[in-house]
């Protein structure tokens, strides 16, 4: 019942009491008798019944035949909480059935009834429901709930401090020292033992909850963040990452001119790799922001959770950020519904699966441009990455779509400046040509590394050269240089011909 937890998960996350499904409706999740604003496919009565699985059991499926409410109960396990569960026939058998899912914790009250008659069926009690109250619509101007949430004092404190150092990341778990990440090293923010829940404030039922959970939120002193519950030896831990208050441009990263021009292109897939903490959403960003600004385009954005807000002043473009958990259940939901939605340009914020990959490649295939980000090391290895995701009988297939719609890979890895202070940006940009995509359809990806080198011309640069040329400038040393590179033969070759030269 992975589909019936995730819409448990949005329950959860969303700090609701009930989840509402139905043959032919949306899901409705609601706080107090009051739906979120989410916006949710139909749901058809055979991937209802899929969803369901064991709960509709025959004694319900005897019940709803009845015209009677068959009511159970549900451990959803993993955190996600017990639910009351009440499976309502509709007057008209033919239009399907209903069901509500009530967390017991919340003691919300029974639906209301017309009339009411208790049958034993094992050991169950059933009864006939009115129609659904007209208060179960969503109400129209409501702000959709993933918007930030308010920040603790304890947590605007501990944000100020790591303002004031320029701090990427804050850490910190219950009983113990804060501590942030500066230029990419950590130190010691606050002694003293934390409290995660005063730091999380209003939202510390939520979050920590689950074994894990996100939220964005915005701080007066710090800005827009990132912000990322989870559990370590049963006890509570935080996660914060800082994000610019505005989307950067590209100049601003350290970014080539000449790769302004992916955000020019009219379809296919650019992915942005690189390990954890590299950059990859905010150069995402960067690329999408600077394409609403050149064209007039519908943007739509699937993000775990939403980081930045576009700037849609002083442009044609329409931007539709949709955060995963809240809006949508998952990426796999998200990609299915963005294909009738009419986007020109999609920007996922993770390609998890294999299911995802496949659907992103038909977006891009189908005439959309297609941003990505995706962990892997360098442009050869997310190559290796997306095709690996498949059982071999499916990975020339996949092979053959991915030659024709992939139009550049850029990896990337932030690195510490050799002033002291700030870090520098080191890139491998791949991009399709005509040996590339022959590489790419004959499983040949280790030969990627010799197309990149024999296409400087073409915009492509290995990311040792890349690092060669941020240590020639003196903006990287050499350490650093070593510790991130693929390839340590390749850079000293590349350092001794700069030294040459």
């Amino acid at each position: 019942m992975n589909a019936l937890h995730s819409l448990l998960k949005m329950v959860v996350a969303q700090q609701a009491d009930e989840l509402r499904l139905g043959v032919e409706r949306a899901p409705l999740v609601l706080t107090g008798g009051v739906p979120t604003n989410l916006t949710l496919a139909e749901t058809g009565e055979r991937v209802l019944r899929q969803m369901l699985g064991p709960l509709l059991s025959p004694e319900a499926e005897a019940s709803l035949a009845r015209g009677e409410v068959f009511r159970a109960a549900h451990d959803a396990g993993d955190g996600f909480g017990v639910y009351d569960v009440h499976f309502l026939p509709r007057p008209n058998r033919a239009s399907g059935f209903d069901v509500r899912l009530t967390n017991a914790r919340h003691q919300a009250a029974d639906p209301p009834v017309r009339a009411t008659s208790t049958v034993t069926n094992t050991g169950a009690a059933s009864e006939r429901t009115a129609p659904e109250p007209a208060s179960a619509q969503p109400r129209t101007g409501e702000p959709a709930r993933w918007l930030p949430r308010s920040v603790s004092g304890a947590l605007e404190a501990l944000l100020a401090r790591a303002a004031a150092l320029n701090a990427s990341d804050i850490h910190v778990r219950q009983g113990e020292a804060a501590f942030a990440r500066v230029d990419g090293k950590l130190s010691l923010l606050e002694s003293g033992a934390h409290d995660i829940r005063e730091l999380l404030g209003s939202a510390s039922e939520g979050a920590t909850a689950l074994s894990s959970a996100d939220l964005a939120l915005d701080s007066p002193s710090a800005g827009r963040l990132r912000l990322h519950t989870f559990l370590v030896g049963g006890l509570p831990a935080l996660a914060v990452r800082r994000l610019p208050p505005e989307i950067p441009a590209l100049s601003a990263l350290g970014f080539p001119n000449e790769l302004k021009d992916l955000a020019t292109l009219p379809n296919g897939l650019v992915l942005l790799t690189g390990p954890a903490g590299s950059g990859k959403s905010t150069t995402a960003a960067a690329l999408c922001q600077e394409l609403i600004r050149q064209r007039s385009v519908m943007l739509l954005t699937l993000e775990d959770p939403v980081e930045y807000v576009f700037d849609t002043r002083h442009t044609n473009s329409i931007v539709r950020q949709r955060q995963i958990g809240t809006d949508v259940p998952d990426f796999v939901s998200g990609l299915r519904d963005a294909l009738r939605e009419d986007p020109d340009v999609l920007l996922i914020g993770e390609m998890r699966d294999a299911e995802s990959i496949s659907l992103a490649l038909t977006a891009a295939e189908t005439g959309h441009l297609v941003f990505a980000t995706l962990h892997s090391r360098s442009a050869g290895s997310a190559i290796d990455r997306i095709i690996d995701a498949y059982p071999p009988l499916r990975q020339q297939q996949l092979r053959v779509q991915l030659s024709e719609s992939l139009r550049a890979v850029i990896a990337q890895r932030l690195l510490p400046h050799a002033r002291g202070s700030g870090r520098v940006l080191a890139l491998e940009v791949l991009r399709r040509n005509s040996a590339v995509a022959n590489l790419i359809r004959e499983g040949k990806t280790p030969q990627l590394v010799s197309a990149i080198q024999s296409s400087r011309k073409e915009g492509m640069v290995l990311l040792e050269r890349s690092l060669a040329d941020l240590c020639h400038s003196g903006m990287l040393e050499e350490r650093h240089a070593f510790a991130a590179a693929n390839d340590q033969d390749s850079l000293m070759e590349y350092l001794r011909a700069r030294n040459k030269a």
